[in-house]
């Protein structure tokens, strides 16, 4: 299916890996002009020359720290109008009541609530004025089914929610649609990360800590990051423009509630 947004400016946030380095890649497949972000340089260049190699597409990059005003401030400038913003930010690690204190509900909010709230406002009014433009927020499966170690997370992704939700009210007649892709178990390094938990917790290797993870998953398997990315790239496209204001989930099947 030919996506309609060849020669679409894209900007991909946090795209150094993961999800993110999945999702540029997927719209670089589409010939967008993407530009990929991250702090780390080394992971950056090589996540850039993996997508040129890829798919043949030139990718620009910068390097910045979307949780600050001065790496928004360069990102912004770098592709002002972009037809097509990706948020994505890592979390914070997994916890309880007791170890988030005031400094870690700050840092939690500035970097998935804030940052993605901020990025949107300094794109939304060029995509509306340009009467085109697509916003995906990668936020959780968590905020349609919190859980209690995920809390410090999924507070400040259920933030972002409510803020995309409300401005996909009024973005919707300029043709600029708002959606959030609710990620669970892609099999991307922030799985490593949880498995690696599980390994320390249990005394177990991690073929085992994959596998109890994946006995939770109702497909009984991970997600690949390229599914995830082919999900946002048709919700990036031109027949997606009557759906805007949704929450996605990629669970393989998992969520057990009717909404």
């Amino acid at each position: 299916m030919d996506l309609g947004i060849q020669g679409k400016n894209a900007v991909v946030c946090a795209s150094s890996q993961g999800l993110g380095l999945a999702c540029a890649a997927a719209l670089a497949r589409e010939s967008c002009t993407v530009i990929i972000n991250g702090r780390d340089l080394d992971r950056l260049t090589r996540a850039q020359s993996s997508i040129e190699s890829s798919t043949g597409v030139k990718v620009g990059m910068v390097v910045a720290d979307i949780n600050t005003e001065a790496g928004r401030e360069a990102l912004f400038a770098s592709c002002p109008t972009a037809d097509i913003l990706v948020n994505n930010n890592a979390g914070p690690a997994p916890g309880q009541l007791a170890d988030w204190d005031h400094s870690a509900w700050l840092a939690a909010l500035e970097a998935n609530m804030l940052a993605p709230i901020l990025l949107m406002r300094a794109f939304l009014p060029g995509m509306r004025q340009r009467k085109f433009g697509r916003i995906v927020n990668i936020t959780s499966a968590m905020v349609k089914s919190p859980r209690p170690h995920m809390a410090l997370s999924t507070t400040a992704r259920t933030g972002v929610t409510a803020f995309a939700k409300a401005m996909s009210l009024e973005a919707a007649v300029d043709n600029v649609t708002i959606n959030n892709l609710l990620p669970e178990r892609i099999d991307t390094p922030r799985q490593q990360f949880m498995a690696e938990r599980l390994m320390q917790a249990h005394n177990i290797d991690l073929p085992e800590a994959r596998r109890r993870i994946t006995q939770t998953v109702a497909a009984k398997r991970f997600g690949t990051p390229e599914e995830f990315a082919d999900a946002c790239a048709f919700l990036c496209s031109v027949q997606a423009g009557f759906i805007s204001g949704q929450n996605l989930q990629l669970d393989g099947g998992s969520y057990p509630g009717l909404l």
